[in-house]
């Protein structure tokens, strides 16, 4: 029996990234003392989504230092889920965030939501995928070859 290709088989395994579900009362400036709780620090946001309702928000976002924002949170009594999401690279050109999403569909992956990152370490963009396997998804993109980064592509 021949052995898998150890470069794909530690590809197919490569770390999901942490994001965190931040619940914050819907009111003005409530964003902002997150975002200046995180900078005091030394947590930078890497990609962000706002969700809000009449009376509160969900601020869904990545960071380059998940423990400590993790402690930072836990310190200031904001209360937070964690979850592991799919970061995608997409390829350069306007219609690749449709072959990233035919691949998905086509494997049947069940995507909840998604949204973009705000850096581009090999300067292209990044698309965050929550989804309700994120390992099958993981997997599907980097068959279908996706590129797929890893928390330590994106923390400092």
């Amino acid at each position: 029996m021949a052995s898998a290709n150890p470069e794909t088989t530690e590809a197919l395994r490569s770390p999901l990234v942490r994001q965190f579900s931040v619940f914050l009362q819907n009111k003005i400036g409530a964003l902002l003392d997150l975002t200046r709780l995180l900078g005091q620090n030394g947590i930078h946001i890497c990609g962000i989504s706002v969700v809000d309702t009449a009376d509160s928000a969900v601020v869904r976002m990545v960071v380059d230092d998940p423990d400590r924002c993790h402690d930072v949170l836990t310190e200031a009594g904001i209360p937070a889920a964690e979850s592991q999401i799919v970061v995608a690279e997409l390829p350069r050109g306007p219609e690749k965030l449709g072959e990233v999403l035919r691949i998905l569909v086509a494997a049947e992956v069940n995507l909840q939501y998604t949204y973009s990152l705000m850096i581009r370490p090999h300067d292209r963009a990044l698309l965050a995928l929550h989804c309700e396997d994120a390992e099958y998804a993981r997997d599907v993109l980097v068959h279908g070859g996706v590129a797929v980064l890893g928390q330590n592509d994106i923390s400092r």
